[in-house]
Parts: C-alpha cells; sequence; structure tokens
C-alpha cells in the first residue's frame, strides 16, 4: 500500500498493481475502514481499480492526520470483512440494430453471432470504477474470445444504453455521447438517473450479469431504438 497527497484536500492510497477481484476487495475494504477512521472529516471516497481518493474537510483536519488514520485504519486490512457484492442483473437487448459493432466483432473474433452473445451473457462481471461519465460503470473482465481494441475512430455519439466492449472491459453507456467502444446491444435500465435513489443501479464491488432479452421486451422495458 502507498499513500500520497493528491491535491490540497486530498490523499490517495494505492492498493495494488493490477486489475483483480483480490485487489478490488481490498479496495472495498479500505474504503469502509477509511469512512469509519475518518468519519465527519471525511467529504468523499472514490474508489477505482487499485486506488481510493480520499477527500477530507480541510476546515477540520489536515492531511498529517488525516495520513495518520489512514494508515492505521488499513494496516490490518482484512479483506474478507468488504463481501463479494450485490449480484445486479442487466437486460440487454442483443441484435445488429441496436449493436452496430455485433457483427464486425464476431466475424474479427472467427465466431457466430449467437456465439458472441451466449459468452458475453454467460460470463459474470465486476464493477471496477465508475467515471467517464455518471453511471458508466467498468466491467471486467470480458473473456478473451470477444475482447476486441476500441474502434480507431471514436463515433460522435454513442446512444443511451448502448452495451459495448472495449479490450477485456464491457460497460453500458448511461447517456448519450462520443465513444469508441464496440457496440453489441442495448440496456432498457437507466445507469444514472439523479432523481432516483441510489442514482445508479450497481456500486464498485458488486457482480453484473446481461441476460438476453428479445426486441419486444426491450421496448416493454422502456428502451429506445
Amino acid at each position: 500500500m502507498r499513500l500520497s497527497q493528491a491535491g490540497e484536500a486530498a490523499l490517495m492510497l494505492y492498493l495494488g498493481d493490477e486489475t483483480s477481484p483480490a485487489v478490488s476487495a481490498r479496495v472495498q475494504a479500505a474504503a469502509q475502514a477509511v469512512e469509519a477512521a475518518l468519519g465527519d472529516d471525511l467529504v468523499d471516497l472514490v474508489p477505482s481499480y487499485a486506488s481510493l481518493l480520499i477527500i477530507y474537510n480541510p476546515l477540520t483536519t489536515d492531511h498529517f492526520s488525516v495520513g495518520r488514520r489512514v494508515r492505521s485504519a488499513v494496516g490490518g486490512l482484512d479483506t474478507g470483512n468488504a463481501g463479494e457484492g450485490r449480484e445486479v442483473r442487466l437486460p440487454v437487448y442483443y441484435h445488429p440494430e441496436a449493436g452496430e459493432d455485433l457483427e464486425a466483432l464476431a466475424q474479427r473474433a472467427g465466431l457466430g453471432v449467437d456465439e458472441v452473445i451466449a459468452i458475453h451473457s454467460a460470463t459474470e462481471y465486476r464493477v471496477y470504477a465508475i467515471g467517464f461519465a455518471p453511471g458508466f460503470a467498468y466491467l471486467g473482465q470480458v473473456d478473451e474470445r470477444i475482447a476486441a481494441p476500441r474502434l480507431a475512430t471514436p463515433r460522435q455519439r454513442v446512444p443511451r444504453g448502448a452495451v459495448a466492449i472495449a479490450d477485456r472491459q464491457t460497460a453500458v453507456y448511461p447517456a448519450v455521447s462520443p465513444g469508441g467502444w464496440n457496440l453489441i446491444g442495448r440496456c432498457p435500465t437507466r445507469m444514472f438517473d439523479p432523481a432516483a435513489e441510489p442514482t445508479m443501479p450497481v456500486a464498485v464491488g458488486d457482480r453484473v450479469r446481461f441476460e438476453p432479452i428479445d426486441r419486444s421486451r426491450f421496448l416493454a422495458l422502456g428502451g429506445e431504438l
């Protein structure tokens, strides 16, 4: 573990050098320990693949005190206390009309479209980080057989709900935005809703499974084409 200053009122705690469920569990356990140790001095925690950004209130404490308490809190870290996260199931309409790159990805992989769908939906993914846009959850890891590099030229407009693959990561675009990932389907579930509680259906550490649905079910659940 390594702790460094990340701004006037923030510290970054590094807990590993790789992307793996074990390191992710360590990040979760650290987040719980740091939250308990800092109490009201804590402003926010931002967990990622192998690090934890700790934002504190500079009006009530300083980085020396925060650093001391953080080191003490994570000194005997027990990753078993972090749990495995919730299992979240997300419906997906896998089809070329909903995923513009589905056929090309299948061809590149030397597989049929149905095989790509079966492989993608058979895998349990872990939420490693949330970023890029509110509700954009980075999920891993994608089966090597259907891993695909980012597009050489990103699209200017990716629709909300687009399910995509980039290298060994997969994600659901929470809103219309530019993007360079390979689109293979569309999910009707809103990945970010500021009026909802919670605002996102997933959190770092959760486990995600995708469930194939047909076109009529997709539209009935509020999906848009």
